[in-house]
């Protein structure tokens, strides 16, 4: 059992660098920092994030009830957007059950932001900036690329993923990936394997893939590409090939977040996960009016390891989740 820290006191006062760059770059664009609850009466009902339960008592009570470490300020910090907050961004400690290794540790921190009036190219240009201020003393100024879903897979794998059947996806991962699934397996498991086995690998160095099929929309919006696809208006930013951010033009609706919410709930049941209670106050919140906006959520410490050259989350967070 070790006492000491797993990142140096060098180490750690470049992160303590990176946040005050963080928290300059967004107070000259005149974001509000809020600070939200990390600890929550509802969970995300995604069906591959697992919450943290807690269970919390409050004083001369005979039974707890069962709460939850947040995987992401994002309900909350929209709650704030409904109530008339403006463009906003908060610096959180994020929780997430089993993840654990060299990229991943149970908790973390996450810088998320929103942008009131903002399209997706917009945010995506304001990641990029923020992305080169960071990291532009190691690695110099990214020559950024912006892909859609459709040209990551047509370039890398010669394959349409809106238009190729199960089974054209089926044997193009089995052709390139060591694996063994059912051939019931779900058409996203077959393409998430493909970008996590053949597409993020061979991206360019720093790259931004966005237009999602529709299926893995989360909270983002639908909208439909320039070849008449229904697409997710969603994004994810890459360095390296390494996974940084994800940023959605953000869905307002109401009644179709209830839907992603039972829809997420069924999936949920199909893995053998437990169904998570939708989160009313965001429902709410939405049926108050969301205003347009685009938001993103983006890794502290994969960004500081891209910034100090470190493959290993441990070498940039004080403790890391086996010394914790």
């Amino acid at each position: 059992m070790q006492w000491q820290p797993s990142a140096t006191i060098p180490q750690l006062r470049h992160r303590a660098l990176v946040l005050g760059q963080i928290r300059g770059f967004f107070r000259d664009r005149s974001l509000l920092e809020v600070d939200t609850p990390v600890m929550s009466h509802c969970g995300v009902s995604d069906p591959h994030v697992d919450s943290i339960p807690v269970a919390f008592t409050p004083d001369g009570a005979p039974t707890s009830q069962t709460m939850w470490l947040m995987s992401s300020p994002e309900y909350a910090m929209k709650r704030l957007l409904a109530a008339g907050s403006g463009s906003i961004f908060q610096i959180a400690k994020a929780f997430r059950n089993g993840e654990v290794g060299r990229r991943h540790n149970p908790e973390f921190t996450l810088l998320e932001w929103y942008r009131v009036g903002f399209d997706l190219a917009s945010l995506m240009q304001e990641v990029a900036e923020l992305v080169d201020r960071v990291l532009e003393p190691r690695l110099g100024q990214q020559q950024w690329h912006y892909w859609s879903y459709r040209t990551a897979f047509e370039h890398i794998l010669k394959l349409d993923p809106h238009t190729a059947t199960d089974a054209q996806l089926q044997a193009c991962a089995l052709s390139h990936i060591d694996i063994q699934l059912h051939e019931s397996t779900p058409r996203d498991t077959w393409l998430d394997l493909l970008m996590s086995h053949c597409i993020e690998p061979a991206l360019p160095q720093a790259c931004f893939i966005y237009d999602y099929p529709a299926s893995q929309a989360a909270l983002a919006r639908l909208g439909v590409d320039a070849q008449g696809t229904r697409v997710a208006r969603r994004f994810e930013a890459y360095i390296n090939g390494v996974e940084l951010a994800n940023g959605y033009h953000e869905l307002t609706d109401a009644q179709e977040q209830r839907q992603r919410f039972l829809a997420d709930n069924n999936i949920r049941k199909s893995l053998s996960k437990s169904e998570m209670v939708a989160d009313q106050r965001f429902i709410e919140a939405l049926q108050s009016g969301l205003p347009d906006c685009s938001g993103v959520a983006l890794g502290i410490e994969r960004l500081l390891m891209l910034a100090l050259g470190e493959t290993d989350i441990a070498k940039v967070t004080a403790f890391n989740h086996p010394r914790a």
